[in-house]
């Protein structure tokens, strides 16, 4: 599955990709702010990430610049352990791509997605050391739900606390939808 935004292009992940991967997230203030990644991230991490399975109803996304496919990061959504109903925004943004809107832009465009498959209800959560990332889900839509959790992080290698979000899916297709008939 392929998705195009304004300034990107958000594409399926190839086994090819580990480089990109690697040379994105090898970073430990990246790392350290991603639940399943490990730390240090090496390169068997990024080649066993890209020879993941794929699975269509909760795809994993490249984010690469439309004009010219450099590499910005990854975007996806997963099932919540535990609930076959719900599904979890996760992402990351090499470093020198921060603060240009990347984040939220690649997150409407999976809102999208994930609207099209027919999900209903969409969760995040940041750790609390991280509020850049509460500001994305912020901006995309995300209502905190005031619980705070404590969360696994293998880049930390301990449990931090984390803030949950939730999303109304349906609500957001609507806007979107008004959106498109808008322009």
């Amino acid at each position: 599955m392929f998705h195009r935004s304004d300034r990107l292009l958000l594409r399926p992940i190839w086994p090819e990709d580990w480089p990109g991967i690697f040379s994105g997230i090898a970073d430990e203030g990246i790392v350290r702010n991603l639940a399943s990644a490990p730390w240090p991230y090496e390169e068997k991490d990024a080649r066993e990430f890209t020879a993941l399975p794929t699975d269509p109803l909760h795809p994993r996304f490249m984010i690469t610049r439309a004009r010219d496919a450099l590499v910005i990061g990854c975007i996806g959504i997963d099932p919540v352990p535990g609930d076959e109903t719900m599904v979890e925004l996760g992402y990351w943004i090499a470093r020198p791509h921060w603060g240009q809107g990347y984040a939220t832009e690649a997150g409407r465009a999976v809102l999208e997605v994930a609207a099209t498959l027919g999900h209903r209800e969409l969760m995040g959560s940041h750790f609390l050391d991280n509020p850049a990332s509460g500001k994305v889900l912020t901006k995309l839509g995300f209502q905190p739900t005031g619980r705070i959790v404590e969360r696994h992080s293998c880049g930390r290698g301990v449990k931090a606390q984390s803030a949950e979000y939730r999303l109304d899916l349906s609500a957001t297709a609507y806007a979107f939808s008004q959106d498109a008939q808008a322009a």
